[in-house]
């Protein structure tokens, strides 16, 4: 599938902002399934200084600072990305021979995953979340198909509710309330994981959004979308989606990865002035005809 997808966020400040220093995860990254054709990155002030690198995880970053006084902030990022739908291990190792495996360092591939096993910002691991993940993970289960019986659990047992969480909600009260976003049920899915020992890493992206039948697809009625990936020994990270109760394919389009949302939010930043602000975000994610 080919996209383009369109992100603009815009800040529009109480009064004006002196200096401002911006982090942006913003460019899709370049995968075995992802071709990114074309991006652009438009900031209204024009920026004083902007530099691209890759983060800790390679994902692409932009750093930028505005040194002129400004009331409102618009960055815009345009990509044009052909997605595919990864390839599936067809087998996949017992859970505990994973576990043991990248506890052990026995793969020299596991050196990469010991970051995504521990505690991080917004997830810590518990006796509660690894007592939720065991009813799919019995002994000698696949990973594959813990993962994916778990995914199907947390879609079941949890209720996407955009007014019940707020980046700073404690995972514990999303737990225990049941309600919660995407990047709600991506870090419980991770907690899970780790709970029992299993590397699991947070992912952001976009996700096309298919209209109801009879009605037009809305223009920037898209939003960023998160899940989760787990690792596979011999295969990689394997994506899951419990927000969907689905395996990512071809209408996943991703941004960036690492430990939680706190490593991969689409745009922070440290800014003098500017007192109280609103915060307007429009993500349209459009279908090319090929």
């Amino acid at each position: 599938m080919l996209y383009d997808v369109t992100h603009r966020t815009t800040y529009t400040y109480e009064s004006d902002v002196s200096i401002s220093h911006h982090v942006a995860h913003l460019r899709p990254r370049a995968l075995r399934w992802q071709e990114l054709q074309s991006f652009a990155l438009e900031i209204m002030p024009e920026p004083n200084t902007l530099a691209e690198r890759t983060d800790f995880h390679e994902t692409p970053t932009t750093f930028f600072t505005i040194e002129k006084p400004h009331a409102e902030l618009v960055v815009t990022a345009r990509s044009r990305v052909r997605v595919a739908a990864p390839v599936l291990p067809r087998q996949s190792p017992a859970w505990e021979t994973v576990r043991a495996a990248c506890a052990g360092d026995v793969l020299s591939e596991a050196t990469a995953t010991g970051e995504f096993r521990f505690d991080s910002r917004h997830i810590v691991r518990s006796a509660a979340f690894a007592d939720y993940a065991a009813a799919s993970f019995p002994a000698g289960q696949p990973l594959l198909d813990g993962l994916r019986d778990l995914t199907s659990r947390i879609f079941r047992d949890f209720k996407f509710d955009k007014r019940a969480t707020t980046v700073a909600t404690p995972l514990l009260d999303f737990f225990q309330n049941r309600r919660g976003v995407c990047q709600d049920f991506a870090h419980f899915g991770i907690a899970c994981l780790r709970s029992l020992g299993l590397p699991a890493r947070y992912v952001s992206g976009y996700l096309e959004t298919i209209p109801p039948p009879g009605k037009k697809r809305l223009i920037g009625a898209d939003a960023s979308h998160a899940w989760l990936a787990a690792w596979c020994p011999g295969y990689g990270w394997i994506d899951a989606d419990p927000t969907n109760n689905l395996l990512p394919g071809d209408r996943h389009i991703t941004v960036a990865w690492g430990r939680d949302f706190s490593d991969v939010s689409p745009l922070r930043g440290v800014v003098v002035g500017g007192g109280e602000h609103e915060l307007e975000v429009s993500v349209d994610v459009a279908p090319l005809a090929e």
